[in-house]
């Protein structure tokens, strides 16, 4: 009896874990509310298009993911918006090309770049939201 108890308990806790909203530092797929929700509440939000087969997308993620894992971007929310489906978001945020960042501090946008690859100039960005 306990041990279904157990396994119970641990199928709601996982079940609860792939519910939840992504992790400060972590990549999550764009949503409107996800997205208004981070703005309201002041976090620091970068906005990362990327489309599968660019390879300055590619170079871009582990930067990315090295920078959100340093202690000062613990706070730091990541929307991945993929430039080939979701083509209305891309007008509503001005957006052209994919490998855009955007930065956000709360509701106000602090920068964006298209291209860039040198992770100084990406942390310089990142530090633009906090």
């Amino acid at each position: 009896m306990k041990s279904r108890r157990a396994a119970l308990a641990l199928a709601c806790l996982a079940l609860a874990a792939s519910l939840s909203p992504a992790l400060a530092g972590e990549t999550m797929p764009f949503s409107a509310a996800s997205f208004e929700a981070a703005q309201k509440s002041g976090k620091p939000i970068l906005i990362e298009v990327s489309a599968p087969w660019c390879p300055i997308c590619k170079t871009q993620k582990p930067i990315l993911a090295k920078l959100a894992g340093e202690p000062r971007f613990k706070d730091l929310q990541i929307f991945d918006v993929d430039f080939d489906s979701q083509k209305e978001l891309l007008r509503r945020l001005n957006v052209r090309m994919q490998s855009t960042l955007i930065a956000y501090k709360g509701e106000t946008e602090m920068g964006r770049s298209v291209g860039e690859t040198q992770p100084e100039w990406i942390e310089g960005l990142l530090e633009k939201t906090l």
